[in-house]
């Protein structure tokens, strides 16, 4: 009885699989390289398979962490703002270069990232005294990455913005 020697399969052939696992993790959401390959990694497939999947994706644009980083800061400004400092660790936790974390988070202010996430907060919040509603807005925006010096300039603005707001009611019940 002769023994059939197994020969490797086309390079191609053998990055289909991971490739495949890779595109079908794409699918959900856009990824950064280093999740891409973490997620790759823990399904244990071979380094230099990895890395060459990675180069395929690179190829193929469907990888880019430019472009990651910035979908990535416009969702969370659209949908839950943070301060820079929290764009930039979470972004740095998803193994962006930090060069290409300062290069996407540039262009943003953090006291107008501050005031995009308090604004449906205070409608909620316009019921509380003062303190309550001193003590939850600066909890709030600190929980979110925002700076004391912020959060206090932000509040007392929007406090002072506020009683005028009831002195001119006031003044049109008279």
């Amino acid at each position: 009885m002769m023994k059939t020697q197994k020969t490797d399969p086309h390079p191609k052939e053998k990055n289909k699989k991971p490739l495949d696992l890779a595109l079908k993790y794409l699918t959900h959401q856009p990824r950064s390289i280093h999740e891409i390959h973490g997620y790759l990694t823990k399904k244990g497939v071979d380094e230099d398979i990895v890395k060459s999947c990675i180069e395929i994706l690179l190829e193929k644009k469907y990888l880019d962490d430019r472009i990651f980083t910035r979908s990535f800061i416009e969702s969370r400004v659209n949908n839950k703002p943070k301060s820079k400092f929290a764009l930039a660790y979470e972004l740095n936790k998803k193994g962006v270069d930090p060069v290409v974390i300062a290069d996407g988070i540039k262009e943003y202010d953090d006291h107008d990232l501050a005031l995009k996430a308090l604004e449906p907060k205070i409608r909620v919040w316009k019921h509380l005294d003062y303190k309550k509603l001193k003590k939850r807005t600066l909890n709030f925006l600190q929980y979110r990455g925002f700076s004391y010096d912020i959060s206090i300039s932000l509040f007392n603005r929007l406090n002072q913005s506020e009683q005028r707001n009831l002195k001119l009611q006031g003044e049109d019940e008279n």
